[in-house]
């Protein structure tokens, strides 16, 4: 009777034993669960890639507003693509878009051409267009404002003989001879820095080739100049500069605009045309003992056709 009661004994205190470390462990284990929750996850690495901000065309001058890092799936990061963290967004800006991308389209090397690489003038130039340089100078180059990419309208001044009544005089003109221009160069820099003001000696221009001949014979005849068009204004029908009427009446979609020295100052004489006055598009005919006075329907200030 004693050894039976002595093993029940010890079977109770076994087994009270193993159920106060079952229930220890259990308590353990509600307190571990909320701490395991509440711990942070480390996030997962998110690679960025360089895409294009919206639209770019062949040959367009690229801007820091023209790019963007764009997250991008792990599995899906091409080697060729520009990995934020490898450059800055700054190292892209002034490179030249080789072939046309896609909003969103990822960047790479292949796709643009760097300032200063070899072919990188070629790749400025839309189809069928060319290069070509004028001189300028703080006023005629707007006091070095005027950065690759900006639109421009190319103005000459020269003089106006003038053989009236006898006597001879010389007018000034300045007329506005090519619109909407793209600038593509400033002293054989190719991309414009933001902020930073360059007083250039030459300007590289973007011109159909109807237009380089045009240059080049202004450029003989008299001073030219660059007025700086707004970026808020729309380019032509087919994004190209637009010829004045005299360079190019057959393509020209504006008209051509001049001034003289007579309509800046009243105090200078009238441009004569012919062997008569010109005054306000009047011309005086003289028929027998009469005199009368019909419109010319020419400008005061037009040159002899």
């Amino acid at each position: 009777m004693r050894a039976r009661t002595l093993i029940l004994v010890f079977l109770a205190v076994f087994f009270a034993g193993g159920t106060a470390l079952l229930a220890r462990a259990w308590l353990n284990a509600q307190r571990a669960a909320p701490a395991a929750q509440a711990a942070p996850v480390p996030p997962r690495p998110v690679k960025s890639v360089l895409v294009a901000h919206g639209a770019i065309q062949r040959g367009h001058i690229l801007k820091a507003q023209d790019l963007a890092w764009q997250p991008w799936p792990d599995d899906g990061v091409n080697p060729s693509y520009i990995q934020r963290g490898a450059r800055s967004l700054e190292t892209f800006v002034g490179s030249v878009a080789r072939d046309p991308l896609a909003p969103g389209e990822p960047i790479t090397d292949a796709k643009i051409v760097a300032p200063g690489s070899r072919g990188f003038l070629a790749a400025v130039l839309r189809p069928g267009m060319r290069a070509v340089s004028v001189p300028v100078n703080a006023t005629s180059g707007i006091s070095g404002f005027i950065f690759p990419g900006d639109q421009v309208d190319i103005l000459i001044t020269y003089p106006v003989p003038v053989d009236g009544n006898g006597s001879k005089m010389e007018h000034r003109a300045a007329e506005t001879i090519l619109h909407n221009v793209r600038v593509i160069g400033i002293d054989q820099r190719l991309d414009g820095k933001e902020g930073e003001a360059i007083v250039a000696h030459t300007a590289t221009l973007e011109v159909t080739p109807k237009e380089s001949e045009v240059i080049a014979l202004a450029s003989e005849m008299g001073k030219l100049s660059l007025s700086l068009r707004s970026l808020a204004r729309e380019p032509g029908p087919n994004g190209e500069s637009v010829a004045s009427a005299g360079a190019d009446s057959a393509d020209s979609a504006t008209a051509a605009t001049y001034t003289l020295d007579s309509e800046v100052s009243p105090l200078l004489p009238k441009p004569l045309r012919g062997n008569g006055p010109l005054q306000n598009g009047q011309v005086t005919i003289l028929r027998g003992n009469g005199k009368s006075s019909e419109s010319s329907g020419v400008h005061p200030a037009s040159r002899g056709s």
